[in-house]
């Protein structure tokens, strides 16, 4: 039940608010360090499950590329064919049928390719739009677990009207739609996840989970080989299982405790904890009570400032901007997050647009990420998350801009590609551990808006990728190559984070950082 009264137990409450003998009060990451477990049975169940959200992202973002391409064309005209721009006028006839993609019904070539990156470009737009909208709403009244539901629902429903789109106008526009509700089911996949864990193990669960996004592209992948011949039934089938998410996991998985106290729901964040060390085998004492830390053991605040007080229980990216420590913070992450999209989305269309087979390309694709990942988590909490975004940034800027110098065919073309591949490498280990560093940056109560922030900071870059890519051979390995070394070298302006707290309000991030200055 939710109450506005100070977080203070029952018992004192009906003391006059003073504190009972013996009674202690923790923050929440001592409570699961002392008592509930950093990383048991209930923090990987629910983190499984949560994170397999992140597949139905990949599903709704990637299903473009099956969905949109081009198909191969046939002459089946007795004395040869004319022009492939008159498809069926010049004898020309679609391999897999006019039903097999957009591209194929709606005539999506040569004059008209444009549309094609037009309505990839809308997509991310409605992805830009949707990551600030739902992180606000996540740190507000909907909570991480009702916007996760929200937004899955939005994707199931805009995706089969997507199926139904008459033309490609109203395919566009669905596309803008279900770009709104996919662009933040990542974002709050990750904090809903990561919030229940302890400090020492979050980051490395936290760069757990874009597993679960490379399976999706995976599985994307074998599911479109299954339905070459209907890029309706495939948006069906790629809609269903956000349903099926809604239905059978969401009912199974709990609000997160950090949200529950810093909107003054104190006894439904102690329930959690105590659920959590039941299904740990460990149990919090009864004397253990939950406190906000910008709270002192009295449960008072410890600064102050009465908007400080007032905002403890939500906030918005106005309060980020208002406090000098975070707006500088911001400022960092969004520029960051926008360079290493660029590259990252940039490299992986070049990936994409090998002359292979494209099922066998996207599955490739995906599985190479996953060294990346396994080794920053494996590297996360022994160096650092600064020293690995700086580390990983430039690694994938410097050869990048090796590329840029190579020319030529052979061998040197050759070159030329492992110098993206090693590119990709670095940026998709980059990009995830952008995730839990961007995290960690910010309290409780603003989290999910400053991640709000930098996703669609990341979608913008999204956008202007295949921008980039269309430049030729050289000049997009230069763009991306000075994109990764200047990411790095803002990376050095931000604080480390590894083993910090992490902060539930605005007001506990202004005194740690006080007490670590001072």
């Amino acid at each position: 039940m939710s109450t506005t009264e100070p977080l203070l137990p029952a018992g004192d409450a009906a003391a006059g608010g003073k504190k009972k003998e013996g009674n202690r009060r923790v923050c929440i990451d001592d409570a699961l360090t002392m008592h509930a477990g950093e990383f048991g049975r209930w923090q990987l169940r629910h983190f499984v499950l949560v994170s397999a959200a992140w597949a139905l992202e990949a599903l709704h973002t990637m299903v473009i590329i099956f969905a949109d391409r081009e198909p191969a064309m046939v002459c089946v005209a007795a004395g040869g064919c004319g022009d492939r721009c008159a498809d069926a006028a010049a004898g020309w006839e679609w391999a897999d049928g006019a039903a097999s993609s957009t591209v194929a019904e709606w005539g999506l070539v040569c004059g008209e390719r444009y549309k094609v990156g037009l309505a990839q470009a809308i997509f991310f737009a409605g992805c830009m739009i949707g990551a600030g909208v739902f992180g606000h709403l996540s740190d507000s009244f909907l909570g991480r677990k009702g916007s996760l539901q929200v937004v899955c629902v939005l994707n199931a429903t805009f995706g089969l009207l997507t199926a139904l789109a008459p033309n490609y106008w109203a395919y566009a526009a669905l596309r803008l739609l279900t770009g709104f509700s996919t662009g933040s089911v990542g974002v709050l996949a990750f904090v809903l996840a990561t919030e229940p864990i302890g400090p020492s193990r979050r980051g490395a669960a936290g760069m757990s989970t874009f597993y679960f996004f490379s399976g999706g592209i995976a599985a994307l992948a074998g599911v479109a080989a299954l339905f070459p011949r209907s890029w309706r039934a495939l948006y069906v089938v790629t809609s269903l299982p956000s349903l099926a998410f809604v239905a059978a996991v969401v009912p199974f998985v709990s609000e997160s405790p950090r949200w529950y106290l810093v909107r003054r729901r104190a006894d439904d964040a102690m329930r959690v904890l105590r659920a959590i060390a039941v299904a740990n085998g460990r149990t919090v004492p009864d004397d253990v009570t939950l406190k906000l830390d910008d709270e002192d053991e009295e449960g008072t605040k410890g600064v102050d400032d009465e908007s400080a007080n007032s905002s403890s229980s939500s906030g918005s990216i106005v309060d980020v901007f208002r406090s000098r420590t975070t707006r500088a913070r911001l400022v960092l992450s969004v520029l960051i997050n926008l360079l290493a999209s660029v590259v990252y989305y940039g490299l992986s269309l070049n990936v994409v647009n090998l002359k292979t087979n494209l099922y066998v390309s996207v599955v490739v694709n995906s599985l190479a990420e996953m060294p990346a990942y396994l080794l920053t988590a494996l590297l996360l909490d022994r160096f650092g998350r600064k020293p690995l975004a700086i580390g990983t940034m430039l690694l994938s800027g410097i050869f990048c801009t090796a590329g840029s110098l190579i020319a030529g065919a052979g061998i040197l073309r050759v070159v030329r590609m492992a110098c993206g591949v090693v590119g990709i490498f670095g940026m998709a280990a980059t990009y995830n551990l952008l995730f839990i560093y961007t995290a960690e940056l910010f309290p409780t109560v603003v989290r999910n808006a400053a991640l709000g922030c930098t996703a669609q900071a990341a979608q913008m870059g999204a956008i202007v990728a295949p921008l980039v890519v269309v430049l030729g051979e050289r000049v997009p390995f230069a763009v991306f190559g000075a994109s990764g070394i200047v990411g790095g070298l803002l990376v050095f302006y931000l604080p480390e984070t590894m083993n910090k707290p992490l902060y539930d309000t605005m007001a506990g991030l202004e005194e740690g950082e006080k007490s670590l200055l001072g």
